[in-house]
């Protein structure tokens, strides 16, 4: 695949996945296309060799796996990890109230975005609701409304002349986008607004009642190519959806290759950004629960696993030109120069010197350069799957991602040509016959 087609799939990827379900739900139909066949945790597994599966976990967390078709139980597994959620503004149980004529939503921080960044922006809404029908069964459906519906409006600086100089957001005072402007007569609630989205959407099911639901603010602003010469991509969710693309796609891709039989596993956990112990997070029990379907008896279990290794993909920091004191002067990730390996002294990050050369030979392999992260010593870094995946699974493990500017931001940047080679390093991993090994 040539990059720029890669990078339009990419970019509809992230238009069509403005939460961590409708990423899954984009990923499952993708796989689904191309041969996988879902499993349901609820019933028997019947896995043959050579065969291709994926399963959901609560809408927001997904693993596709493919069996080599000889020695499953002797090669160990090619697997790769990355996670479905963003930092956003997750939409209140009770959201819906009036305020000087404005119909606003309250709403709660998810994980830790940028909060300056989702002022004066064309939101929408999306996420899942759960209904009932009205035959009295309880129904999950998506829902997107896929153009602005919501802004919050800065405060003009008349009324805050030292808005410049630094400006501590009252999450619970300022984060309240208006949805609407109504008179005393009005009878808007978020219920009947989402009911009449529900009708758009999904006219063939018969609900009776909204029960709950799981709603975000997302930007509406679609990704796009940035630069004279189209040298950067920004968007939100870069963080991670880029990875979790990376992987999707390089788990399709390789099942052309004909020569390439070797056992492939991907991991998309949900929940990374607010800490990952949760069912469908890292720390939850879906991907040991998994592993012990496909090997139930635990020697052989321990035996394959031991001979496994585990790409943990997610954004890294890139150098930022204006605030080149944040870096650590000796490891300047830039963008467009390969794809990024994370290292940590405390193992924030679970790159060792053992898995960091392993993936630097397939990257070299795949002819894409690669570049190195530190944190500065006098500030801490962040972590992500790959700890928690590695001390439970107990396979070595590396930590790389694609360079970032503006992580955590409503609208991310990264390098055009870094998704592709990242994409590429990854085939090569999923397909080498044999992984590098180490002596002594």
């Amino acid at each position: 695949m040539q990059e720029d087609r890669f990078n339009q799939d990419f970019f509809q990827f992230l238009q069509t996945s403005p939460t961590p379900f409708h990423a899954v739900s984009f990923m499952a139909a993708k796989l689904r296309d191309a041969g996988f066949q879902q499993l349901f945790e609820t019933d028997a597994w019947h896995l043959a060799p050579g065969n291709s599966y994926f399963i959901i976990r609560d809408n927001g967390a997904l693993a596709a796996f493919t069996l080599a078709s000889t020695n499953v139980q002797d090669q160990g597994f090619r697997i790769m990890g990355s996670h479905t959620d963003s930092p956003a503004l997750q939409i209140k149980p009770l959201a819906g109230k009036t305020s000087h004529s404005f119909f606003q939503l309250g709403v709660e921080v998810y994980g830790g975005p940028l909060l300056t960044t989702w002022f004066d922006r064309e939101l929408s809404i999306a996420g899942r609701v759960v209904c009932t029908t009205t035959e009295g069964a309880l129904l999950t459906l998506l829902i997107d409304f896929k153009r602005p519906v919501a802004t919050i409006p800065s405060l003009a600086i008349h009324f805050d002349r030292e808005a410049n100089k630094g400006h501590a957001i009252d999450k619970q005072k300022e984060l309240v986008p208006i949805l609407s402007q109504i008179t005393e007569d009005d009878s808007l609630n978020l219920s009947s607004i989402l009911a009449e989205q529900i009708k758009k959407e999904h006219s063939d099911k018969q609900v009776e009642a909204i029960i709950s639901f799981d709603l975000f603010c997302y930007d509406c602003q679609p990704p796009s190519y940035l630069g004279i010469g189209n040298e950067f991509i920004t968007a939100s969710r870069l963080d991670n959806l880029l990875s979790c693309f990376v992987g999707f796609s390089a788990m399709i891709e390789t099942l052309k290759d004909t020569k390439a039989d070797t056992n492939r596993l991907l991991i998309c956990n949900n929940h990374e950004e607010i800490g990952s112990l949760t069912a469908a997070g890292a720390k939850g029990s879906f991907l040991h629960s998994m592993l012990g379907r496909i090997m139930p008896d635990p020697v052989t279990r321990d035996r394959t696993l031991r001979g496994s290794f585990f790409i943990s993909m997610d954004n890294a920091h890139g150098i930022h030109p204006n605030f080149s004191d944040k870096s650590d002067p000796e490891h300047t990730p830039l963008l467009n120069h390969g794809p990024v390996i994370k290292s940590n002294a405390n193992q924030s990050y679970a790159t060792t010197s053992i898995s960091g050369a392993i993936y630097k030979i397939i990257a070299a392999e795949a002819g894409v350069a690669t570049q190195d992260f530190v944190m500065r010593s006098d500030m801490a870094c962040g972590s992500t799957i790959g700890p928690h995946t590695s001390a439970l699974l107990g396979i070595p493990t590396v930590d790389i991602g694609a360079p970032t500017l503006a992580m955590h931001s409503i609208r991310e940047m990264t390098g055009s040509h870094d998704p592709f080679l990242l994409c590429r390093t990854i085939n090569r991993f999923l397909t080498r016959e044999r992984l590098p090994q180490t002596e002594g």
